[in-house]
């Protein structure tokens, strides 16, 4: 069994360090043991994370009994992380089931509300050791994924200074232009509000929707106090489009195995490939 540092220590340490732990979204065991390949060859730590889509097929029980092994077999610090989710029982079990970092999104409640039920949701995970992230202002889909209702908002930075002093949150998703499920690279990120939040916060911040972030934009994120970036459709994207070219090559190969292969192969370059970046194995480190 590896002996690491402590998530809280790994997640401080890339809080100020010039690197961001990449936190990647897998649905299966075959995604989760390719990201830590990955994250392996590049020598850096990494986050398996889990979001609603994935606790919607299965619960956070067995995806612990899953991905828990995996971290501790790997060469490489390893986090394993509950995303978005508002159902306190789910963080519950989450944490009960040996999950490292959970995530309460209030993001679409009051600010007061979502204070308040932040603070309970950072009650349940440090009980059980375990570190909470929650959000503040509302992080958009670009898809729509949401819903009508759902309301995209930029991080005002006093509500965050609040947010983190009355929510025992240990780590603080921002809404800084960067939009979920982007499939292009060409969010406007906004780092002079960043600024202003890094100016009256001292928890370390993250990022979601990193998929449609630039790579210049990713290398400057580096030198701030952002310690994790969320990952998600580029790997599907590398899988997907890759499994549609194999089904169509060989229509007369049904081994899962087999037509898994090469998709597996370019969800691990997706992976390594952002991986360098937010490792400063880019050539760009500053």
């Amino acid at each position: 069994m590896n002996t690491w540092r402590t998530p809280g220590s790994i997640i401080k340490d890339a809080a100020k360090s010039g690197i961001i732990i990449g936190g990647f979204n897998v649905f299966s065991v075959d995604d989760a043991i390719e990201v830590v390949r990955a994250a392996e060859e590049i020598n850096t730590p990494v986050m398996l994370m889990v979001n609603k889509v994935g606790i919607s097929y299965m619960p956070v029980e067995i995806w612990a009994s899953v991905l828990r092994p995996i971290a501790k077999r790997a060469g490489i610090p390893v986090i394993v992380h509950l995303d978005h989710t508002t159902d306190m029982d789910v963080i519950r079990r989450a944490c009960k089931s040996g999950f490292d970092s959970v995530m309460f999104d209030g993001s679409q409640f009051s600010l007061e509300e979502n204070i308040c039920q932040t603070r309970i949701a950072a009650q349940i995970a440090h009980a059980s050791g375990v570190l909470l992230e929650a959000e503040i202002g509302a992080v958009g889909y670009s898809d729509g994924a949401a819903g009508l209702d759902y309301v995209a908002t930029m991080t005002d930075p006093e509500e965050a200074a609040r947010f983190e002093k009355e929510s025992y949150v240990d780590w603080m998703a921002i809404s800084i232009g960067n939009v979920h499920r982007m499939q292009q690279q060409a969010a406007a990120i906004d780092f002079a509000l960043l600024n202003k939040i890094e100016s009256c916060t001292d928890v370390p911040l993250v990022i979601h929707g990193s998929t449609g972030i630039t790579d210049e934009d990713m290398v400057k994120l580096r030198n701030t106090r952002v310690a994790k970036v969320n990952i998600g459709t580029a790997l599907r994207m590398a899988f997907g489009n890759t499994l549609r070219e194999e089904i169509t090559s060989k229509p007369l190969v049904f081994d899962r195995i087999e037509l898994f292969k090469e998709p597996l192969a370019a969800l691990r370059e997706a992976a390594k490939e952002r991986l360098k970046i937010l490792s400063a194995q880019d050539g760009q480190y500053q």
